[in-house]
């Protein structure tokens, strides 16, 4: 069954000013819009500056035409870019997966899901803290942040994940159901899954969230571009990141106005409440603050951490290193600081 959900977006207005554009900004462009059909996922973490970015008429300023097409997981959404039905996608833990095998380019950085991903156990099954997951059903979507944070976890007190537990593999909305039914004792998750849980298992309990490992442990979210998309278009790319900056700008520094937008053009079925815990979950950082980021080296580490967990899991072997398949070059080129 096909996942994806088309949404053509043709943004209307004007965009916010951005402090840090190379070149103090750019004009309104006067030749036709570049089509850029991006994928995403439908989380605060991944979708938020895109639809801030909507909001302030910034892609249509940097003369984009983007079309969006949503996924449920981001190994979907990088196979679609393998395939060439993406150019570029937004994404969570995955970024540090695929093209550490070569497969994308990544070259935007959006935040470090400090909190998003949550381990949920049903005490009514014997489960009260981590430890006694030994030898018990885990469910969760591999090789997604959801995993990496519960390898951490479990780690954390003495287990291996590829030893000590069963790892049930579902796609996350599979996962919580079968968590909710009862079929297992514990599902990691990422956020808004935690809300179903909430509301259907009235004795669930969260034993962790992944702040409990950060930054040892961090997972980074951002953008990545199908490899020849990626040699022959950077001027695109430089562009996306213009119409990013402003609107990432305003998630941080405006998140009072920001984030109620949100609710209200793209989230509409999450509580506003609900909503701000999801912002609260990430860490994201101004334009200024990234560069500092690219630049000494952090963003590279962080990436790698996340690489080395697919090692250890026995995901792939001989990983391309990060510092081969990040390119902050571009990003460095629009915002200087």
């Amino acid at each position: 069954m096909d996942t994806r959900m088309h949404r053509r977006t043709f943004v209307t207005g004007l965009g916010a000013t951005a402090a840090l554009l190379a070149a103090g900004g750019r004009p309104a462009r006067a030749q036709a819009p570049t089509k850029v059909r991006a994928g995403y996922l439908h989380t605060l973490a991944v979708d938020g500056q895109i639809w801030l970015a909507d909001h302030l008429g910034t892609w249509k300023k940097e003369g984009l035409d983007m079309e969006f097409i949503q996924f449920t997981t981001g190994i979907e959404l990088f196979q679609a870019l393998i395939g060439g039905s993406l150019d570029v996608l937004a994404t969570g833990a995955v970024i540090s997966n695929f093209p550490a095998r070569g497969q994308g380019k990544v070259f935007l950085i959006n935040n470090i899901e400090w909190a998003t991903a949550q381990l949920w156990v049903r005490p009514d099954q014997g489960i009260a803290e981590i430890k006694d997951l030994r030898g018990k059903k885990i469910t969760t979507t591999r090789g997604t942040t959801a995993h990496v944070f519960l390898h951490r976890a479990l780690k954390s007190a003495g287990l291996d994940s590829t030893k000590d537990v069963e790892i049930v593999n579902q796609r996350m909305s599979e996962a919580v159901t079968s968590f909710i039914a009862g079929a297992v004792p514990a599902v990691a998750l990422w956020v808004p899954f935690n809300i179903a849980v909430k509301e259907k298992v009235a004795n669930a309990k969260m034993l962790v969230d992944a702040s409990a490992y950060y930054p040892e442990a961090a997972i980074i979210g951002g953008w990545a571009a199908r490899n020849d998309f990626y040699d022959k278009n950077k001027d695109v790319l430089r562009r996306l990141i213009r119409a990013w900056v402003p609107a990432n700008d305003f998630l941080v520094q405006k998140a009072d106005e920001a984030v109620p937008v949100l609710q209200k053009t793209k989230y509409q079925n999450v509580p506003l409440d609900d909503l701000w815990a999801q912002y609260r979950a990430q860490k994201v950082f101004t334009a200024v603050d990234w560069v500092k980021l690219y630049r000494d080296g952090t963003v590279v580490k962080w990436l790698n951490q996340v690489t080395n967990f697919n090692v250890e899991v026995g995901a792939f072997q001989n990983p391309v290193l990060a510092d081969r398949y990040f390119d902050g070059s571009l990003y460095l080129e629009v915002v200087r600081a």
